[in-house]
């Protein structure tokens, strides 16, 4: 194992792959999955999209849903395809490098930091909502839920979390694993009883505004207009986004090679058959109509699983405002594991400073990059609550582009990368070549088309700089803030910028070498 004092960057002098000091063996396929489905919080995920979707696409939620699990499973199969070639913790930077060169792999890892970090300041403030709205119901004091829109307040209980958060993060990966079996088994199995629990009710006539099973709801083809398939096509693929943590953390798994793939494609199967059962039972309890609890209302919109936990489990509604709680406090921790993995490849490799490649001598995790991804998500918390609740929201919304940005990239780099065996084998064509290309022309169309929509001032908030709106400026800026970095990292440490700490395309024996 590495010591943290020795400069981890010297290691890959011949600008290949190495090992950075992790806890190898330590995670199994059981745990890679939990984290995965840890870190995209179906609970908290859907409780925030299923309204605004059912206003896009109405009945067809469940062919939209369906619809953006397909670019996220062709991209998984490109994820896999790399990761068995080289499982390395910096992922979609290192494999981007391998592709493309230093400065579009820099920009992909970029694009993976920016986007969890903006996640992790989001969920801490949701966990905090969600912790006073939860002592509210128990307590039958609803004024206690007001507490949490209080600005000092909803920060330093925030802070708290990410305070939390990074402790668990910072210890080995038995204690996230422990803590995540926990957490995520009780957030899967309220969602599953919440939704059976309508469905029954639903069939037996007892529910709000019982609307009738009907397999159209599966037909993409039905949604009113290219825009409105567009809105919640979006939507869907944010509620995917995350799974690929569980190929940051390929050097500290059981079978690196295979397990991290395996894990990744598992953990979307899962996601989305709990999605679609939830939102079935949903659409037959309550409707897509604007009553008082039908998923149409504006009303509940932003919170539809704490509407309709009461009218569907009555004295067990605190049960769904727990489980969103634990899913965004579980999301927060195991979000985390993410970008400290890349951060610490990018310092390992010589493309950010030496401290970042350093790994604690305790707990073999990557101690100081988790500490960085915690403080500067608390700080932009922080700042942008204070500030505005808008700037908040729309940043949130921009990190759609971000999404499609780095995954899509990602998925270019698998079909270049393997550019020489595309027509190996049948299995070749399909996994290396086109199952990613289509899955990264989908996420790239997506990335431009949002970036065109939210130039719009109405797009989001209705805030706007210069006539552009806010969406639109603070997405770009995001890129552009990186490219800064980028180029200031260039002066500073050129090595990695002329391929000699990690250099571009490997030989083909080594591509073919881990089958």
């Amino acid at each position: 194992m590495s010591d943290s004092s020795t400069p981890a960057v010297a290691a890959p002098v011949d600008g290949g792959i190495s090992k950075k000091g992790l806890s190898a063996g330590t995670v199994g396929m059981v745990g890679a999955v939990v984290i995965g489905i840890s870190t995209i919080a179906p609970a908290y995920t859907l409780t925030a999209s299923l309204g605004p979707t059912v206003s896009a696409v109405g009945v067809q939620v469940p062919a939209i849903i369906l619809v953006g699990f397909i670019p996220m499973l062709l991209v998984a199969f490109g994820y896999r395809e790399l990761n068995r070639a080289m499982p390395d913790s910096g992922t979609s930077f290192t494999w981007g490098v391998r592709a493309f060169g230093p400065w579009i792999g820099w920009m992909t890892g970029w694009g993976l930091i920016a986007a969890t970090v903006i996640v992790l300041s989001n969920l801490a403030g949701i966990a905090v909502e969600f912790l006073f709205l939860l002592i509210a119901q128990v307590s039958g004091q609803p004024e206690i839920a007001d507490l949490a829109f209080n600005p000092f307040i909803n920060v330093t209980v925030c802070l708290l979390f990410m305070l939390g958060a990074t402790l668990v993060s910072y210890r080995d990966m038995q204690t996230t694993q422990k803590f995540q079996y926990v957490l995520v088994t009780f957030q899967v199995v309220v969602l599953v009883l919440f939704a059976v629990v309508a469905i029954v009710k639903a069939v037996n006539g007892t529910a709000f505004d019982p609307l009738p099973f009907d397999w159209a709801w599966f037909n993409p083809f039905e949604v009113d207009s290219f825009s409105a398939f567009a809105a919640g096509l979006s939507l869907s693929i944010f509620i995917f986004w995350g799974w690929d943590v569980v190929l940051t953390m390929n050097e500290e798994t059981k079978d690196p090679d295979r397990t991290p793939g395996r894990a990744a494609m598992a953990t979307v199967v899962i996601i989305v058959s709990l999605y679609l059962l939830i939102s079935i039972g949903l659409m037959m309890f309550a409707g897509v109509g604007t009553g008082e609890f039908g998923l149409g209302n504006e009303d509940i919109t932003a919170n539809v699983f704490f509407a309709l936990s009461d009218p569907i489990l009555g004295p067990l509604a605190f049960l769904v405002s727990l489980a969103v709680l634990s899913s965004s406090a579980a999301s927060l921790q195991s979000t985390a594991v993410g970008p400290a993995r890349t951060l610490l490849a990018m310092g390992h490799y010589g493309a950010l400073p030496e401290k970042f490649a350093k790994v604690s001598p305790r707990f073999f995790t990557p101690g100081f990059a988790t500490i960085v991804s915690a403080v500067v998500a608390s700080v932009f918390y922080a700042v942008m609550r204070l500030l505005s609740e808008n700037v908040l929201t729309d940043t949130i919304l921009s990190l759609g582009m971000m999404i499609c940005f780095y995954y899509g990239l990602t998925a270019f780099a698998c079909v270049w990368y393997f550019r020489r065996q595309w027509f190996d084998s049948a299995r070749s064509f399909f996994f290396t070549f086109l199952f990613p290309l289509v899955g990264g022309v989908i996420l790239a169309v997506l990335f431009v088309t949002t970036l065109i929509d939210s130039m719009d001032p109405a797009y989001g908030s209705g805030s706007s700089i210069g006539g552009l709106g806010l969406v639109f400026v603070l997405g770009v800026l995001v890129i552009v803030v990186g490219i800064v970095i980028m180029i200031w990292q260039a002066i500073k440490r050129p090595a990695f910028f002329r391929g000699e700490t990690l250099a571009m395309d490997a030989p083909a024996s080594l591509r073919r070498g881990r089958r």
